[in-house]
């Protein structure tokens, strides 16, 4: 009996530390796996749609500039931006990009997923400022923050998404 008793309490204490979660509800991406995180973004974006929130560009608020759109990332990897009257097609993906170190622009050394945007607009649209491969801020089942360092001059685009 006084060998099982050890065995126990082993067990009970490593059963307290799985049971533990975020109170916040985000997800630690830097305590992650890539995959893990990548697997559970991709979950949280497509389910539902998403309205940009905060949009910050080479040092001003261009939040307004998507007043009104609402966005779907579709599982087939298709994204949709409509605001009633204007519908604009793209793609997205969640990839693993440890292996360009320069992508890491979060300089999260842990996680090398990027967040990757896609629109066929011309420079000019307002729309052609949200491609790119956007790092990890924070991500929860209702918001997914996102930021990119600028190669040309190294100032740090935001852009955040909300649940609708």
């Amino acid at each position: 009996m006084k060998i099982l008793a050890p065995i126990y309490l082993l067990i009970m204490f490593g059963l307290f530390f799985v049971s533990c979660e975020d109170d916040e509800g985000n997800l630690p991406l830097n305590n992650t796996t890539p995959e893990t995180s990548a697997d559970i973004t991709s979950g949280y974006a497509a389910s539902g749609d998403w309205e940009i929130t905060y949009f910050y560009d080479s040092g001003t608020d261009e939040t307004a500039d998507f007043a009104g759109y609402a966005f779907t990332f579709n599982t087939d990897g298709t994204l949709v931006a409509t605001n009633g009257t204007e519908t604009i097609n793209g793609t997205w993906s969640i990839l693993d990009d440890s292996s360009n170190s320069s992508s890491d622009d979060d300089g999260n050394s842990t996680d090398d997923d990027d967040f990757n945007i896609m629109f066929v607009v011309s420079e000019t649209h307002n729309f052609d400022d949200l491609i790119d491969d956007w790092d990890f801020v924070s991500v929860s089942e209702t918001k997914i923050e996102l930021l990119d360092v600028s190669g040309g001059d190294g100032t740090t685009d935001y852009l955040t998404f909300e649940r609708i």
